[in-house]
């Protein structure tokens, strides 16, 4: 196994072990409030960590095992990288300082936040770059725009609201749309990031490779 595919594999590791014990600490939680499993598991995926960390599990296993598929391409990979980060900036930003894991919790809560957006974002730089423009930087911000609906769908439900940033029964409309389009604004800037960035790699990479 090359140092690329080791490290695919070890991001895809931690992501999947992050997920499994963030399922096992919700469902023990909630199902000793009485709660179903089913309920546990609705719950559980009302998170964008989650979801996003998802994508990151399947990407980076997708990168390690099946290179040649969408899952490991360009866009996939960039839309990936971009959610994370953000994942972990929105979580030190706004949420860290109003959450207080405690025990196997915090074992979780770093794996998903802390962890594994260094983790993809070192997978993302080690891969190859020769295929992004810059309109591929629109496609990042549809995993923010698709979980705002999502959730908003979710919480008309259940009347449950992952983030307190999102949450329309307690935020009046202007803050709330201000809200969703810093958050928009936020992804495309670091999308845009990341195909700079890309850009440059792969010049690097064409002159290394000249005689």
């Amino acid at each position: 196994m090359n140092g690329r595919r080791a490290l695919y594999t070890v991001t895809a590791v931690v992501a999947w072990a992050a997920l499994t014990l963030q399922l096992a600490l919700i469902t023990s939680r909630l199902t000793s409030e009485g709660a179903s499993v089913a309920f546990a598991m609705w719950r559980f995926l009302g998170f964008f960590t989650i979801l996003t960390n998802l994508a990151v599990a399947v990407v980076a296993s997708a990168m390690a095992w099946r290179p040649t598929s969408t899952l490991a391409g360009p866009r996939s990979r960039l839309m990936t990288a971009t959610a994370i980060v953000l994942v972990g900036i929105i979580y030190s930003v706004a949420l860290r300082s109003v959450w207080d894991p405690q025990g196997w919790q915090t074992v979780a809560d770093h794996a998903l936040h802390d962890a594994t957006p260094p983790l993809f974002a070192l997978c993302w730089i080690m891969s190859d770059h020769r295929s992004l423009r810059w309109r591929d930087a629109l496609w990042a911000m549809a995993p923010p725009i698709l979980y705002c609906l999502y959730a908003f769908a979710r919480g008309s439900v259940d009347g449950w609201y992952a983030y307190w940033f999102l949450n329309p029964t307690a935020l009046p409309f202007g803050q709330l749309s201000l809200n969703i389009a810093a958050m928009s604004v936020g992804f495309f800037l670091v999308a845009l990031s990341l195909v700079q960035f890309d850009r440059l790699l792969s010049r690097k990479s064409v002159l290394a490779q000249r005689p």
